[in-house]
């Protein structure tokens, strides 16, 4: 966070009023949203509000979506956080995009999406990118009328930090389990339309958590 003061915990007024009422709260309210601190211009900002010279913003995500419909053998569908004029400030708030370039490719009625990743945090970092990129790929496949095809992920710098080395020798250990499916509702077709409830994660079985500290 740019200026995080305070996180809610699951505790709190903010958290039982739901994450729904947190989130518009910090839409509309500035010294509410500067109390709990702000990620700056990274990954939302530059998907969705990408700044350009003479003013404009560019929609990212809206633009992929128009091509992969309109041109899906184009080989520009891309996405980047990446913004050089703006990763110093990125830095400021936290780290610059770690996950910072997506590509999107259409073939054979399916959707994959290939992503780089500059840095990665093996045990606690990428389990998280793997799912989210899946899913978003999931939902831009629905809205785009494909078929969810692979999600390929590409790293720079990959790296397993020592205090989680334990937590690793665990995990290997365990043997795998089959596979959840994931449920979209069908009646969405605007990326901006899902809702939580959209989603149901079906024969979810997992093995206990692993605690492990955040490296910083």
């Amino acid at each position: 966070m740019k200026q995080g003061k305070k996180v809610p915990d699951s505790g709190s007024d903010e958290w039982q009023n739901g994450i729904k009422e947190f989130t518009e709260r910090i839409k509309k309210d500035a010294d509410f949203a500067k109390w709990h601190g702000e990620l700056g211009p990274v990954y939302g900002y530059q998907w969705r509000k990408w700044p350009t010279p003479d003013g404009r913003h560019i929609d990212q995500i809206k633009s992929a979506i128009e091509t992969i419909k309109s041109n899906p053998d184009s080989r520009r569908i891309i996405v980047s956080a990446w913004n050089a004029a703006e990763v110093e400030e990125m830095a400021i708030s936290g780290l610059p995009p770690c996950h910072l370039l997506f590509q999107f490719y259409v073939s054979d009625g399916k959707l994959s999406c290939q992503m780089y990743q500059r840095s990665a945090d093996t045990f606690l970092g990428v389990p998280f990118n793997i799912a989210s990129y899946s899913l978003l790929t999931m939902m831009i496949a629905q809205i785009t009328g494909l078929k969810p095809g692979e999600f390929v992920h590409t790293f720079g710098d990959t790296h397993l930090y020592i205090n989680h080395m334990k937590q690793v020798n665990e995990q290997l250990k365990r043997r795998p389990k089959p596979l959840p499916t994931m449920k979209i509702n069908p009646a969405v077709k605007n990326i901006d339309d899902f809702k939580f409830e959209d989603f149901e994660l079906l024969n979810y079985n997992p093995h206990p958590a692993i605690w492990a500290p955040i490296a910083v």
